[in-house]
């Protein structure tokens, strides 16, 4: 069983938010409910409530207008060149990269990938599991999802090496457009399996980067989840102070 480290209650309250500032529930220009509407939307505290927006202004998501309120700003540009690891998911070649193919097959989609792919807990999605080596050691496990329409009539399901990326593969195939990509990063012990494969002892945990890509209109196309190694892995953000 797989346990997760849940971030603070603001945190979750900015990350709702900032998900309805990209779905467009709240659009750019508009402003965003008042604190005590927050309070009673959310059933939070009145501090939890200002430090998320306030990590939400800080991030570049929100602006404060006096006598106006609090505006949405829509997608900062920094997030843009925050994605690296989301774009490596999206940009790997199977073919060139180090590492092997691990698993390629239809499964039960997990419930956090579910809820990120927008789909019914249970639903049938397609997964490919690539195990990334250097050295000879593993240092990375991705597993990339994707709804089962979508990979239908493509090497998708290849037990194979993809030649090329995903994105390019999806993009070429379904006439899609990959947009943007957002990223959610937790903490839990790895289950057996995943434990196994990334030479872990007993007791380490591992850093699970949930990469999510979408096309302009917010749809999930891809989801992958990729482990790292939490005693081998740091993420490190930088922001200008205003």
């Amino acid at each position: 069983m797989a346990y997760e480290v849940e971030p603070p209650k603001y945190v979750r309250l900015a990350q709702t938010l900032q998900r309805r500032i990209e779905d467009g529930t709240y659009a750019p220009g508009t402003r965003v409910p008042s604190e005590n509407q927050l309070v009673q939307a959310f059933g939070m505290s009145r501090p939890t409530v200002v430090r998320a927006l306030e990590l939400l202004k800080r991030d570049g998501w929100l602006e404060s207008r006096q006598g106006y309120g609090t505006i949405v700003r829509g997608r900062p540009e920094v997030v843009e060149h925050k994605d690296r690891r989301g774009r490596e998911a999206l940009e790997r070649d199977e073919s060139q990269d180090a590492g092997r193919l691990i698993e390629v097959g239809h499964v039960a989609v997990p419930a956090r990938v579910a809820s990120a792919l927008g789909l019914p807990r249970g639903t049938d999605v397609l997964v490919r599991r690539f195990l990334v080596e250097e050295g000879g050691e593993a240092v990375e496990l991705v597993s990339s999802y994707f709804p089962a329409g979508l990979a239908e009539g493509t090497e998708l399901g290849s037990d194979k090496p993809l030649s090329g990326s995903t994105r390019d593969l999806l993009e070429a195939r379904k006439k899609i457009r990959f947009d943007h990509v957002i990223e959610r990063v937790s903490a839990r012990l790895p289950e057996e399996r995943e434990a196994e494969l990334l030479g872990l002892p007993d007791g380490v945990p591992v850093l699970s980067v949930l990469v999510i890509a979408c096309d302009a209109s917010g749809r999930s196309l891809q989801v992958s989840d990729v482990l790292l190694p939490a005693d081998q892995h740091e993420l490190e953000d930088t922001y200008r102070l205003s």
